[in-house]
């Protein structure tokens, strides 16, 4: 009877084995100016900080629960000089969302608006490869339940851009801070 079980186990354990594969995991998405989607808070507060340009690092903490923060500052990075408004939210000490927005061309001609835009997308393409289109204006990278966008509009010669990296997993994690809060309210 013994000698039976033990034939069963060698042959069923395989077998259990195989419907645990483990799934590939997708890509990390590559860093960008030293960012990467769901980014832990002391990590980018040190990042930031060195890339502050003539700014300093604000950070705010929701008035409902500690665990949400929302940090901004100018930053001017010393590999290209671009300067950009660098700002990012976080849920449990990770971003959710880390943002870089630019603006140029209210100078007319030569004030360099669609340039901005051109650069970037130049720059971003090196970085994450082949985008996918996101409406008229934005551009679009996917890692899994990350993701990296790029958004830009103008008016006139004038342009602003948007960079946004998103962890959707960090993202989903809010549900239990606003919903909290918006149940106190009378």
């Amino acid at each position: 009877m013994l000698s039976i079980r033990v034939s069963l186990l060698t042959v069923l354990l395989p077998a259990a084995g195989i419907g645990q594969v483990a799934q590939p995991k997708a890509a990390a998405a590559p860093p960008y100016r030293g960012f990467a989607p769901g980014i832990d808070y002391r990590s980018f507060v040190e990042r930031a900080r060195s890339l502050a340009d003539r700014d300093t690092l604000r950070c705010n903490t929701s008035r409902n629960t500690a665990q949400l923060i929302e940090c901004g500052v100018a930053i001017r990075d010393p590999d290209d000089a671009a300067r950009f408004y660098l700002s990012a939210h976080f849920v449990e000490g990770r971003a959710d969302v880390v943002a870089f927005k630019d603006s140029a061309g209210f100078g007319g001609k030569d004030a360099g608006g669609t340039a901005l835009v051109t650069r970037t997308k130049r720059d971003l393409t090196r970085i994450f490869g082949r985008p996918r289109p996101n409406g008229r204006s934005g551009w679009e990278w996917r890692y899994g339940r990350k993701a990296v966008r790029l958004s830009w509009r103008g008016r006139g010669a004038a342009r602003w851009v948007a960079i946004t990296l998103t962890d959707y997993d960090v993202m989903d994690r809010i549900d239990r801070y606003v919903k909290a809060a918006a149940s106190r309210k009378p």
